[in-house]
């Protein structure tokens, strides 16, 4: 039996905003080129119907974080440039290499380990990755070149690809992206001087493609963005986004309390008043986080904003709909998302629980059913 035919709980996804998302993105960085970045299953979206429509709205690279991740793409037939985001640890290089996913290398034994895997026929390209200052992953500045070099020595590589990764590109009016672009400069400057010339640099993750026209170069990597997010609240420079996903359910039961009735675990917060309660099926499984209730979430029901009701279960919520409450069971309600004149977004909750979207929806379990 299918979970999705049993419990009354689902993610929509509007795949049409993805595509719209990324015609705008891939106009603003126009003439770079667009990678739709579909990490960790599309940031909860689903990755290959992402995918899919990332490309059908102008992308024309994807990227993953993990090889597993890249198989995935290419088992569902995606035959886009797919580029693996971190050094491959040694036993993902051959599936990789054989998928033809888009290795990115930083250390000497990751350029000798896509070598070996090389074998004959066609070189195989890899993107050589600068630490510019976000100080997660790269080769150093200092040893760039020297990496380059190997790359460019060994008959069975191409060095297609240069880039870094922007730490505060989402924070327009810090000098440090500047900083980074610079050093991100030198070391082209330094790999020209030997006669290495990448096909591809890049640097903009989407607080660069949106807010620093400088890092757009041949290439923006798109995250967030994609999904009709800005990189942070109120920051997309001008870009009208449209989030698509949205988060549903329907009332389970349905209960009329008493004022001071203290409802779920801990009984922590007392009703102000009588008022109808209905408990949701969805809980902190499936990634409504359990403080979301402390911090003064709502959800939609009937076109208006409903407080949570007492502490978030592992597979419930509970629903304070006031004294006068309609409320019935089968009734929608929307937890992330539009109901009537209402909305709710993921930054909604992130603000007041102190995170950001991509957590929110990275957050969304796989218990939860994702409709098209």
């Amino acid at each position: 039996m299918t979970r999705a035919w049993m419990r009354p709980a689902w993610a929509e996804i509007d795949l049409d905003a993805v595509a719209a998302n990324c015609r705008v993105l891939a106009a603003v960085s126009r003439p770079a080129r667009l990678c739709a970045v579909v990490k960790a299953d599309g940031y909860g979206h689903g990755a290959v119907p992402v995918a899919r429509a990332a490309l059908s709205g102008g992308a024309t690279w994807l990227a993953v974080a993990l090889v597993e991740e890249g198989l995935e793409l290419r088992q569902a037939g995606i035959d886009a440039p797919v580029l693996v985001l971190s050094e491959a640890p040694p036993a993902g290089v051959g599936p990789a290499v054989a998928k033809r996913l888009t290795l990115t290398v930083y250390t000497e034994e990751g350029v000798a380990a896509v070598g070996r895997a090389a074998g004959a026929g066609a070189p195989v390209p890899v993107h050589l990755k600068v630490d510019t200052g976000m100080h997660r992953v790269g080769a150093p500045p200092g040893e760039a070149a020297a990496r380059a070099a190997r790359v460019a020595s060994d008959p069975r590589l191409r060095l297609e690809g240069l880039w870094t990764h922007l730490a505060v590109a989402d924070e327009p009016g810090d000098p440090f992206t500047a900083d980074q672009l610079d050093r991100f400069s030198a070391v082209r400057a330094e790999l020209a001087a030997a006669g290495i010339v990448p096909d591809l640099v890049h640097a903009a993750n989407s607080g660069g493609a949106l807010l620093h026209p400088d890092s757009r170069l041949d290439l923006v990597r798109c995250g967030i963005s994609v999904y009709g997010y800005p990189p942070a609240p109120g920051r997309s420079g001008g870009a009208d986004l449209v989030p698509a996903l949205s988060l549903k359910a329907r009332v389970s039961a349905v209960r009329r309390l008493p004022a001071g009735a203290r409802p779920s675990y801990g009984r922590r917060r007392p009703l102000p008043a009588d008022a109808v309660v209905a408990t949701v099926p969805l809980g902190y499984a499936d990634g409504v986080p359990r403080r979301l209730a402390e911090v003064g979430g709502e959800v939609l029901i009937g076109g208006r904003r409903r407080p949570l009701a007492g502490t978030i279960t592992m597979d419930q919520v509970m629903v304070d709909c006031g004294p006068d409450g309609d409320v019935a069971v089968g009734d929608e309600v929307v937890l992330i998302g539009r109901q009537g004149d209402e909305v709710i977004t993921a930054e909604d909750w992130a603000g007041p629980l102190g995170t950001i979207s991509y957590e929110i929806l990275c957050g969304v379990g796989p218990r939860v059913d994702r409709r098209y």
